[in-house]
């Protein structure tokens, strides 16, 4: 509004939003969740960031992200591919747990 050369106080414009049912929605400061202090086993780096395999299911890499929906998060698990990209696997999750014990070499 200012670029334009309109000049209005803030409780004008609060007056002006509290008429037309406007609200404002203030964003969120960034919140830190990784906690890198921890005692927990740490795995090997097999990549060493090698992002580039010279065949098919040489390299396969996975993600974890959040979907925040209306009835809660859910957890979205992807697998891909690495050599061409394509998708291998995903799930779909209530939980960020599994009731299984992964064991790697």
């Amino acid at each position: 509004m200012k670029r334009k050369g309109y000049f209005f106080s803030r409780l004008r414009v609060a007056k002006l939003m509290r008429k037309e049912a406007l609200i404002s929605k203030i964003k969120r400061s960034f919140k830190v969740t990784t906690d890198s202090n921890h005692g927990y086993c740490i795995s090997k780096n097999h990549l060493s960031r090698n992002f580039t395999p010279k065949a098919l299911n040489e390299t396969w890499v996975s993600d974890i992200t959040y979907i925040k929906t209306d009835q809660g998060w859910l957890y979205l698990t992807t697998i891909i591919d690495l050599f061409d990209r394509q998708l291998i696997g995903w799930a779909l999750s209530k939980y960020l747990f599994t009731k299984e014990t992964i064991v790697t070499a």
